[in-house]
């Protein structure tokens, strides 16, 4: 792989747009995914938030949703922020009946899990890797409920005298339950990035 991989934006979707100005300021070159040979291209893939339950509709509409799930198993880097850690997620608390995912992490997540929309909030945040705060924007947002032993947490935020996991990485896999790419820091994409180099 070159020093400027090519990362693959899921793009039926959410923050398409800025998800790939964030990993083009960060050094990938960055493609819009919709269709098999797209992501054929890609080093890896990120998942942008949305809705969970009708990305993974749409990745079956676009034939998309196996060939995701391979990649991943089979080891490409994938990154999903708000909808895109529900995605990659191996369970889901207050999923809907069926409700499918990509798989990848070794995490029970919890959908809506810091409310509804009039509930969105957003803060200063401590995550592992790096030196100064984030500014995170949790819109819907899931938690993590449950890690499994393999999955490092990058960062946690205090509900209610819990904390709650929001952001992790297990191998090539990484994931927020909040928006980095709103706003104008991108070493969350940057910390993705290096590792996909």
């Amino acid at each position: 792989m070159t020093s400027r991989p090519i990362i693959g934006v899921f793009a039926v979707q959410g923050d398409v747009r800025e998800h790939l100005a964030a990993l083009e300021r960060c050094g990938a070159s960055a493609v819009a995914v919709r269709r098999g040979v797209e992501l054929d291209r890609c080093d890896a893939l990120v998942l942008p938030g949305g809705e969970s339950t009708t990305m993974a509709k749409l990745a079956r509409t676009f034939e998309l949703f196996e060939p995701i799930r391979e990649r991943i198993a089979a080891g490409m880097p994938a990154f999903g922020t708000c909808a895109g850690l529900i995605l990659l997620a191996d369970r889901i608390e207050g999923g809907i009946r069926g409700q499918e995912t990509f798989g990848g992490l070794d995490v029970t997540v919890r959908r809506n899990a810091f409310g509804r929309q009039v509930d969105s909030f957003e803060g200063d945040l401590d995550v592992a890797g790096l030196a100064d705060p984030v500014h995170a924007v949790f819109i819907r947002a899931p938690w993590i409920e449950r890690a499994g032993p393999a999955v490092e947490v990058l960062a946690s935020v205090e509900v209610a005298g819990a904390d709650r996991i929001v952001a992790v990485r297990q191998g090539r896999v990484m994931a927020t339950a909040f928006h980095p790419e709103v706003g104008d820091d991108d070493r969350v994409h940057g910390l993705f990035v290096d590792l996909v180099r």
